[in-house]
């Protein structure tokens, strides 16, 4: 999960962060966690029997599968079959959730209606602050998140917490964790939990998006403000008189926070575009009567009794011994004033000119050329969302001179702390990886100020330079705070902010945890040399003391597509290997299919899939791999595989502005067509999307057949849609799973079939696509999961070697979700590479049935049957937070995949034997089992 946002969401699942600060509470009614396993340790290959006793009670209960006690759920619909034979391979059948596959299930889930959370509030609150929970600085992926708390209510300014949320500008940075922190919102507890949601009026362009794959009952409480852009659509909020006035949102006892909105400066436009639209949050605190004195009171008259109460609450009463009135200010100590807290989102120089002109914020500027009255208001805290190119120019400045001794704190991105990860337990997971197998692991791309642009590095010192002639300046860090009160503390407090990760701590740790570790990694790096030396795959030697030698170790075949392969060939790197929502541990799905100079694939793009690659590649090198990419290949639309679509796309479409280019080419199921459609109303993500039915191995072929026929790919006949039997899809009057015909997951009814007519042009584009990165094939082929979903057939094209031989190219096959079926074997018969989904452990089966998903060994046997080389497991429920449970008896051919693992195809003979290594560095770790997959139960995720 995390760079604060998207992942902010990890604040509420049960694998939280552990960062050490009070502002992650506990929320209100949470599923509690419940199964523990222990691995087993990495001399044998079956779990151990002495296990803790509440432990062993749990393995029993996991035995007997979670899903059976859920009500509504129906068994019988879960255990269904399909006795379809795979082509070419021996009779098999297996379990699936027919219900699920077609879309029906949803009837069978309990209805959920998420409500607000009322609060008592308290004005005289004991601790208030503003903090800033994440800069985005360590992956710059997304705006930074800021919580204003209090007591019993906290505010969040761009992406989520427990009570508002407010968006200073709507578009993918600033919005990009906000469907999967609904989702997970919506799943806690029996009714869910809802917030309210606030934005300018172009936020009504994202719910409308978002209701695409969101349930309608989880955005009832979205409050947009400011002029409607478009007719059809009208703001929540009423609009002020001026377009430049205040929006009071909130007012309550503890705060008022309004908004004042900033559109870009420019005489000659006349209506303001979707995105353009930013905000100037105001959060002001009450002032705090000071103490009641019953002293002066009983010298002024006063008996104790109500009279007290109501001077303490601002009202004058008659005194009770003496014909005076007494005031509060009689019997009152000093007030304490009430600390303001303005957050600016001011993302271009044309919005700054606006700053300047907007007159409401005049009383609350105290410089000296400001004309100090009684009414003017001092601000505390002035917290700065604007990027450094803005806050060094002239204007910029001019306007911060304004506030006087304010506290300026910068969070603008290319600031500071770029080698700080959020996520510090994830950071030392990579690096004791990293030891152990730094081929498969490489060194994080955390990076350092050196590796940056200096001309943004050079503009923030400047003006952070010039501000601190007039005001006090700093650059934010991560879980910086500024306290507002006790008002005693008010300033900054820095005591919650992270450390760097000293990765030489980590691995002393790790040597004084399992000490056979550095055996190991000698161990593993002996695999390489074997290779550079005889390009044969070593076996261990009869000394090894840290693993078993097992009889498949002595497998040298080579597949001919790996003769002489080079190393800047392909790259497969495992983003995100967790399902249902992020973890940590383990974001949610995505695979970078690196093609070195032929460009790049992502296959599927979960949320925080930017961050990920950052991580995985640095700033510099993430960026050049969105420029190169090719396409976007998307399995299903479940969200935890495609909600970090839109902050790709938009990235790609600003680093290639100004630079010739195509839109970026988007493969996925239809419905998510739909949510591409409504979101590009609110900006433009440049992309074109094909049906993922149009690449089906039927549809290429009708495509090639209709190029031969004619060459400009028109036709003077009514198109014919096939489905991937090549059977005419007009003559099937059956449903999904038609008797007599093969299960196919992806038509819920035959009213949708494929015109090839319009998909031709795209296809065109694609075939010309896959030229450029060398591949000969990209297939799409339905799998049973869900309506439309689907795996993917990669395939290079043949190459020459030195000699004149040819050698053919290699193949690598996705399964996206999945229950086994024979589609996916077919698909892979003879690969390279098999990605195959292994949700969850071998004992879940029924689990796994209900919920149209695999079990580890049920992955390796597709594998198997159909003859793939190498297996990779991945899609992880995350009650496996470190390493699933498995048995690597079967594990020949296979291994374990982590975030950011990354494999290069010259590495492949080695990666089963990596395997046992890895079980011996996590043997020490409990596996902690994740409450239900809170999105999979509202039918929106994995």
């Amino acid at each position: 999960m995390p760079y604060i946002s998207p992942n902010l969401r990890l604040l509420f699942s049960p694998l939280k962060p552990t960062l050490s600060s009070p502002l992650f509470i506990s929320i209100p009614n949470p599923k509690p966690s419940s199964l523990f396993t222990l691995l087993a340790s990495s001399s044998s290959s079956k779990r151990p029997r002495s296990v803790p006793y509440r432990d062993s009670l749990n393995l029993r209960r996991r035995n007997s599968s979670t899903f059976s006690e859920r009500k509504g759920r129906g068994r019988e619909v879960a255990m269904e079959e399909t006795a379809e034979e795979s082509r070419g391979s021996s009779s098999s059948s297996f379990g699936f959730n027919k219900r699920r596959a077609e879309g029906q299930d949803k009837s069978d889930r309990p209805k959920k209606n998420p409500q607000l959370k009322e609060r008592k509030l308290n004005p005289t609150n004991t601790i208030a602050y503003v903090q800033i929970l994440g800069t985005g600085m360590d992956t710059q992926d997304t705006s930074p998140s800021i919580l204003l708390f209090f007591d019993k209510q906290r505010f969040i300014f761009n992406a989520g917490e427990i009570d508002h949320i407010f968006l200073s500008r709507v578009c993918s940075e600033t919005a990009g964790g906000l469907p999967g922190l609904l989702l997970t919102l919506a799943g806690m507890g029996e009714e869910g939990y809802s917030v309210k949601i606030w934005g300018p009026s172009d936020l009504d362009f994202l719910v409308g998006a978002m209701k695409s794959f969101i349930p309608h009952a989880t955005m009832v409480h979205t409050q947009s403000f400011g002029p409607a852009l478009t007719s059809d659509a009208a703001a929540t909020v009423p609009a002020p008189n001026k377009a430049s006035d205040r929006i009071v949102l909130v007012k309550d006892e503890v705060v008022k926070i309004s908004a004042v909105l900033l559109h870009p400066h420019c005489s000659g436009q006349s209506q303001i575009k979707p995105g353009e639209m930013s905000v100037v949050y105001i959060c002001e605190l009450p002032e705090l009567m000071g103490k009641f004195d019953p002293k002066k009171a009983a010298a002024l008259g006063l008996k104790a009794g109500p009279k007290y109460s109501e001077l303490q609450h601002g009202k004058s009463v008659k005194s009770d011994r003496l014909d005076i009135m007494v005031h509060p200010s009689d019997v009152m100590g000093p007030s304490v004033p009430g600390p303001i807290v303005f957050l600016v989102d001011c993302p271009t120089e044309s919005h700054v000119q606006e700053l300047l002109s907007i007159e409401c914020l005049s009383e609350y500027y105290t410089d000296v050329s400001s004309q100090l009255t009684e009414s003017t208001k001092v601000v505390n805290c002035v917290i700065h969302l604007s990027p450094a190119s803005v806050v060094s120019s002239p204007n910029y400045q001019k306007w911060i001179k304004k506030f006087g001794s304010a506290q300026h704190i910068m969070a603008g991105h290319e600031k500071k702390n770029l080698e700080v990860p959020i996520l510090k337990s994830s950071a030392r997971i990579a690096a004791r990886l990293n030891y152990l197998c730094p081929q498969f692991f490489p060194a994080p791309g955390f990076w350092s100020l050196q590796h940056l642009n200096y001309s943004a590095s050079d503009a923030l010192a400047s003006c952070e330079g010039l501000t601190s002639k007039i005001c006090e300046s700093i650059s934010a860090e991560n879980l910086l705070k500024f306290t507002l009160r006790p008002y005693a503390h008010l300033g900054l407090d820095r005591s919650h902010i992270p450390t760097l990760i000293d990765q030489s701590q980590v691995i002393d740790e790790l040597h004084s945890e399992i000490p056979e570790i550095a055996d190991a990694a000698e161990q593993v790096r002996h695999f390489w040399h074997g290779i550079k030396e005889s390009r044969e795959v070593l076996t261990p030697s009869k000394d090894d003391r840290v693993m078993i030698e097992e009889p498949w170790l002595t497998e040298n075949t080579l597949p001919s597509c790996l003769e002489n392969i080079r190393r800047d060939d392909l790259e497969i790197v495992l983003l995100g290997t967790g399902s249902s929502q992020p973890s940590k541990y383990r974001n949610v799905s995505s695979v970078h299919i690196n093609l070195y100079s032929k460009g790049s694939l992502l296959l599927d793009c979960g949320e925080g899939t930017l961050g990920q690659l950052k991580r995985r590649y640095g700033v510099d090198g993430a960026d050049n791999a969105i420029r190169n990419l090719k396409c976007v290949w998307i399995s299903h639309i479940h969200a935890d595989h495609h909600t970090g679509l839109a902050r790709v796309l938009a990235l790609r479409r600003d680093l290639l502005r100004g630079v010739p280019h195509e839109p970026l080419l988007v493969i996925g199921p239809r419905q998510l067509k739909r949510f591409l459609d409504a979101y590009q109303r609110l900006e433009d993500l440049d992309m074109q999307f094909l049906d993922c039915r149009s690449t089906t191995e039927a549809s290429w072929d009708a495509f090639e057949s209709n190029k031969e026929s004619n060459n400009d790919g028109s036709s003077q006949k009514s198109p014919i849609h096939l489905n991937v039997n090549n059977e005419s899809m007009q003559d099937i009057n059956g449903t999904l799973f038609s008797r007599g015909s093969q299960m196919q997951s992806y038509w819920r009814k035959p009213g949708s079939p494929v015109d090839h007519s319009a998909a031709y042009p795209f296809l065109k584009s694609l075939k010309k696509v896959l030229g450029e990165a060398g591949l000969e094939a990209l297939i799409s082929f339905p799998v049973v999961h869900c309506p439309q979903a689907f795996g993917i057939v990669l395939k290079a094209a043949e190459r020459v070697n030195s000699v004149g031989k040819v050698i053919p190219g290699w193949k690598i096959v996705y399964s996206g979700d999945t229950r086994p079926c024979p589609e996916l074997v077919d698909a892979s018969r003879g690969a390279t590479v098999l990605i195959h989904e292994a949700t969850f452990e071998d004992g879940l089966v029924e689990e796994a049935i209900a919920r149209n998903h695999s079990t580890t060994k049920e992955a390796i046997e597709v594998g198997n049957s159909a003859g793939a080389y190498r297996i990779i497991l991945t899609h992880f429920s995350q009650r496996y937070p470190k390493i699933p449970v498995f048995d690597e008896t079967h594990m020949h051919k296979t291994c374990i995949a982590f975030d950011m693992m990354s494999i290069n195809i010259a590495d492949l003979p080695v990666l089963p034997k990596v395997l046992p290594y890895l079980k011996l560095l996590f043997r020490n770790e409990m596996l902690v089992d994740e409450s239900d997959d809170v999105i999979d139960s509202l039918g929106v995720a994995s």
